[in-house]
């Protein structure tokens, strides 16, 4: 295989080179064939090729030439017909061009496609015909078909060729368009009784190498005149008949010839009459014999016929024609069912015969062969015990799970054309047996439940189904036996036998058991009994049930615990940060702080997400050096839990100020330690001061009646009397004065547990129930004021 290369480079500016290449392949080269080296005849290493991403562009056409970038060759993509890319055009060429990047590049291709010797000079018409009369003269010519060749150049059409060359010659006339027309000249006069048809073969030939040829068949009638008797052209004619033709079939065609002219060489064709003749009419014109009756083969297979010529002259002939009928596959085979079985077990083993048959078809030869299949994908095959008898048997295992039923399909097909058929159904039940455990519509369970449930809450529901029938099916659910953190799964749920129900038998804590694991069998009620198992998992969801614990600042009864803040520190100075947590998960977990009460408002803060206290404005000389801050937290539950903290803050610059300032803090701390015991003590001593007031009061009335009864009495003038430090306020008797007392404490009675105030106050006992314990302690929050006639105030948090 030859090919050329021309090759035509250019620069252009801007970088971008342009070039040509040319190749010329022939047609129809294989799929892969190497067009040419283009890396190579463009000097162009693969290297460039790669790194351009060379690619062909064709444009909308179609692509015949692939690139291979890895070895910079053309190869064939598709293979190239000229004659349907170009058809007579020359020359045939492929356009395209290569593009390749960094730089920008491209290079137009062109690929001549030249011809090869791959089409045969063809005509329109396989044959012509002519009737030409015997009288006709030398020298008369008649018009011939052209052939067409799609190959061009040497390939292309060349000369023709008449055989036999006997009575006619051959003349090839050559037009102004180069192309090429031929005629067919009488150069004998013709004899009809020697050549009554004359057949010619035209050849074309084309130049190609190797030379191909094409032919046309030129059929010739020679007309003659009458001057002899008619003649058959057979003594005897055998054909043949299918049977059930359809009347007017045609059988045959009775030839006769007459060589005479006119009136005297027309032949007339007549049937004799048989017992056949009812069944068969001939054309008295044409000779044609046709089928006027049905004929089957089953009844009689040979007909014998005697057919008369005669012309107008008459003059006669006579011919047989044998007709024999052949059989058609008209039969379809009959199926008969000999003995079967309606009902089988599952577990029927392969091979069990469920029904017998017998199979006819009257037809013969292979219209009588019969072959029996069965529908497809069941499990069963039909044998053949002996000529014309079937037998349907077990192929496989049968299962009823999957199909209780089958319905079996027995067709039967002869062996004709077409084949002809025939079908029966018969249904068969299939009984069912325990060969199925139950099976979970999951492999495993996993269900949720709110702690604090209430037992004997259904949590959900297992399921499992057993594909056999009736009693087999009949499932059953038992929790099988297995202990949680030691305790039998049983004290914690239970499953109901028949519905399979799961219910919680206790009520759980999230904070005790977040999850646990058990197992739940499924038993059919077959014998046998088959099970299966799953494996449940439940996890119990939180709930918000635990307040907030404060970790710091730690809360004790036995000393204090104060944050120091410089008097120079900034705004946003972080004094502390309240660390807590939350039992509980989840958002139930998620914790926001604010501040409830402080002594300045104005000079602490509290980060809502991270607890921690900052200055929010620079510390000055007037704020004072004690301050309490109350820091409640709050959990992000439905409804939310809190607890409270208290921080106290010394804002100082130096520790001996805050020692002097906080002395206080500490006996209150001490206090605070007794504080339940010296609460009770409290409300003892009041109690009790309060029943001898009460006492006092009344045994003073009863002195001060029983002095004015003897006064009166006396008739000695009253005197009224008041005790020390008794007055009188109201001026409307001794009842409504209020008598007071006094308990004095010594220097350090700061310790001591209560205190009773001045002239005009009264005995104050104030519980402050708003704030909550934090990490499982009673905190104490304000100490016992300092001025004499303050009341007595106690916080119990």
């Amino acid at each position: 295989m030859g090919w050329q290369v021309l090759l035509f480079i250019s620069v252009l500016s801007l970088s971008a080179v342009c070039g040509q290449v040319s190749y010329s392949i022939p047609e129809e080269m294989l799929k892969g064939a190497l067009v040419g080296n283009i890396a190579q005849d463009l000097g162009l290493g693969v290297e460039r090729l790669k790194s351009g991403k060379a690619r062909i562009y064709t444009g909308s056409s179609e692509e015949y030439i692939e690139l291979k970038r890895e070895r910079g060759v053309l190869l064939i993509k598709e293979k190239i017909d000229r004659e349907s890319l170009c058809g007579q055009t020359m020359p045939c060429a492929l356009h395209f061009q290569m593009i390749l990047e960094n730089p920008m590049e491209f290079y137009t291709v062109t690929v001549e496609i030249t011809d090869i010797n791959d089409n045969p000079p063809t005509f329109e018409r396989g044959e012509m015909k002519y009737e030409i009369s015997e009288s006709a003269l030398t020298g008369a010519r008649f018009v011939l078909e052209k052939a067409i060749d799609d190959d061009v150049g040497v390939n292309g059409l060349s000369s023709y060729a008449l055989k036999p060359s006997d009575n006619f010659a051959l003349k090839t006339i050559i037009r102004g368009d180069g192309t090429k027309h031929v005629e067919m000249v009488l150069q004998k006069p013709l004899d009809r009784e020697k050549y009554e048809h004359i057949s010619l073969v035209l050849t074309a030939v084309d130049g190609g190498e190797p030379q191909l040829s094409g032919t046309m068949q030129i059929l010739i009638t020679v007309l003659d005149v009458n001057d002899n008797p008619p003649v058959c052209s057979k003594a005897e004619y055998k054909v043949s008949v299918t049977e059930n033709a359809p009347i007017g079939t045609v059988i045959t065609t009775v030839m006769a010839t007459d060589v005479d002219k006119g009136n005297n060489g027309k032949v007339t064709y007549t049937i004799s009459k048989s017992g056949a003749a009812s069944l068969f009419k001939i054309g008295p014109d044409s000779g044609v014999l046709t089928l006027d009756g049905n004929v089957d083969y089953e009844k009689k297979r040979r007909y014998e016929l005697d057919v008369q010529v005669s012309d107008q002259g008459g003059l006669s002939d006579a011919c047989k024609v044998i007709v024999d009928v052949t059989d058609t596959n008209d039969n379809p085979p009959s199926i008969n069912i000999m003995s079967k079985s309606n009902t089988v077990s599952e577990n029927m083993k392969p091979g069990t015969v469920v029904t017998m048959l017998n199979i006819q078809d009257p037809d013969a030869n292979e219209n009588g062969k019969v072959m029996c299949v069965l529908n497809e994908n069941i499990p069963f095959a039909i044998k053949s015990t002996t000529n014309n008898f079937f037998t349907v048997v077990t192929d496989s295992e049968l299962d009823r799970e999957r199909s209780s039923e089958h319905n079996i399909t027995v067709t039967c097909s002869d062996e004709g054309v077409p084949s002809l058929s025939s079908s029966v159904t018969l249904t068969l039940q299939i009984s069912d047996v325990n060969d199925n455990a139950p099976v979970f519509e999951r492999s495993s369970y996993e269900a949720y439940i709110v702690e604090n449930n209430t037992p004997g809450l259904s949590v959900f529901t297992v399921k499992a189904r057993d594909a056999d029938w009736n009693q087999n099916a009949r499932v059953s659910y038992i929790l099988e036996d297995s202990s949680v953190n030691g305790v039998p799964v049983s004290s914690y749920v239970s499953v109901s036998a028949d519905s399979g129900v799961i219910h919680a038998v206790r009520s759980f804590d999230y904070e005790q058991i977040k999850d646990f694991h058990f197992r739940v069998k499924a038993q059919d009620g077959g014998s046998p009994p088959l099970s299966s198992n799953v494996t449940v998992k439940i996890l119990i969801q939180d709930q918000n049930d635990n307040p907030p614990q404060v970790l710091y600042p730690v809360q004790t009864g036995g000393s204090l615990v104060a944050e120091l803040v410089p008097r120079s520190a900034d705004v946003g100075y972080l004094v502390t940060k309240v660390v807590a947590v939350d039992v509980d998960s989840g958002q139930n977990a998620w914790l926001s702080y604010k501040l409830q009460k402080a002594t300045d408002r104005a000079l602490f803060e509290v980060g809502s997400q991270n607890g921690e206290i900052r200055t929010i404005r620079q510390v000055t000389d007037k704020d004072a050096v004690k301050q309490r801050l109350t820091v409640i937290v709050e959990d992000n539950g439905q409804p939310s839990r809190s607890a409270t903290v208290v921080v106290n803050v010394a804002v100082a610059d130096s520790f001996p100020e805050v020692l002097s300032e906080f002395t206080d803090f500490t006996h209150d701390k001490e206090y605070n330690d007794n504080l339940t015991f010296y609460l009770v003590l409290a409300l003892v001593v009041v109690s009790f001061l309060f029943i001898t007031c009460v006492v006092v009061i009344i045994s003073v009335k009863i002195y001060r009646w029983r002095q004015s009864r003897v006064l009166y009495h006396s008739n000695l003038p009253v005197i009224p009397y008041y005790p020390p430090r008794y007055s009188d306020t109201l001026g409307t008797g001794t009842l409504q004065h209020v008598y007071n007392y006094e308990v004095c404490r010594t220097t350090d009675s700061r310790k001591s547990d209560c205190k009773f105030g001045g002239a005009g106050s009264q005995n104050v006992l104030i519980m402050d129930p708003s704030s909550t314990g934090t990490m499982q302690r009673i905190q104490s929050e304000k100490s016992i004021l300092d001025e004499p006639d303050s009341p007595l105030e106690v916080r119990l948090l």
